[in-house]
């Protein structure tokens, strides 16, 4: 796998000219996710539930003189094909092109034993977590397609890699996702102009790790924003020849070796 660069690396990388959207730009890491891609140039389409939300940091970004963002007031736990369908008419009207995908949406649910897990929180969980990123990728791909190179990044969990008890719908949904990148990459692998990567974040100080480690020292967890700058690479300057990859970001942040393949080696016994 191609080396990523240092978190320590200057800022250089230019977005401008480029549509980049952010699943879940309200919440913690799609927040700084989306300010850094705005900072370097891109229009953000900033997606969120609560519209007062997404107005706050559309005002934030235009009184930092960045690119005017689009907002996209979407709940992905009830969202159909047409609200998907849509979305991608409207990125299509209003920007004429899409560079980029980070999906940063996510919803925890219940943490408890599996009997005690309600049916329609399960669905609300897989629906947020794994049919709504299916689906926007789903029906922009035609824009992703139509860019001079296009990045999609999925922000995945160390619970769908190794689930544990008590997790539930979301280790299951994580690891479908996880399931979903590795597809999308083995099937993007012959497109020149398309990439395909996959961020575990680890422990950081957002509210969904204040939601499952609740009596934590936050202080002493990396910043979302320590993540922006990698986030900004897969998106940006990402050569195809690097993409595919699974970044562990807290080895990324620690300076040790972070990536491996999302595709398994086709001599590998682990694909079929």
């Amino acid at each position: 796998m191609m080396p990523l660069p240092s978190p320590d690396a200057p800022a250089t990388i230019d977005l401008a000219g480029r549509a980049i959207l952010i699943t879940g730009a309200t919440g913690g890491l799609g927040r700084h996710v989306a300010l850094a891609c705005a900072s370097r140039g891109a229009t953000v389409v900033l997606h969120g539930r609560v519209v007062r939300k997404l107005e706050a940091l559309y005002d934030e970004i235009v009184a930092a003189g960045h690119p005017q963002p689009t907002i996209l007031p979407l709940d992905l736990a009830t969202a159909g094909p047409d609200d998907y369908g849509n979305v991608a008419a409207a990125i299509r009207a209003q920007l004429g092109r899409l560079d980029g995908i980070a999906h940063a949406a996510a919803v925890l649910g219940s943490l408890g034993p599996v009997e005690h897990q309600a049916f329609d929180a399960w669905l609300k969980v897989l629906r947020v977590n794994v049919v709504a990123a299916m689906a926007l990728t789903r029906a922009t791909a035609p824009l992703l397609a139509a860019a001079p190179d296009a990045g999609v990044v999925f922000t995945l969990d160390a619970r769908g890699q190794a689930p544990r008890a008590y997790w539930g719908a979301y280790a299951a949904a994580k690891a479908a996702l996880g399931a979903f990148a590795t597809t999308l990459a083995d099937e993007w692998e012959s497109r020149p102009n398309l990439r395909v990567n996959a961020v575990v974040p680890g422990p950081i100080d957002s509210p969904l790790r204040a939601q499952t480690h609740p009596g934590e020292e936050r202080t002493l967890l990396p910043a979302p924003a320590a993540l922006a700058s990698l986030y900004v690479y897969l998106l940006g300057t990402q050569p195809k020849s690097g993409s595919g990859m699974l970044v562990d970001a807290q080895a990324w942040l620690a300076g040790r070796p972070a990536s491996t393949p999302l595709v398994p080696d086709p001599g590998s016994s682990a694909r079929p």
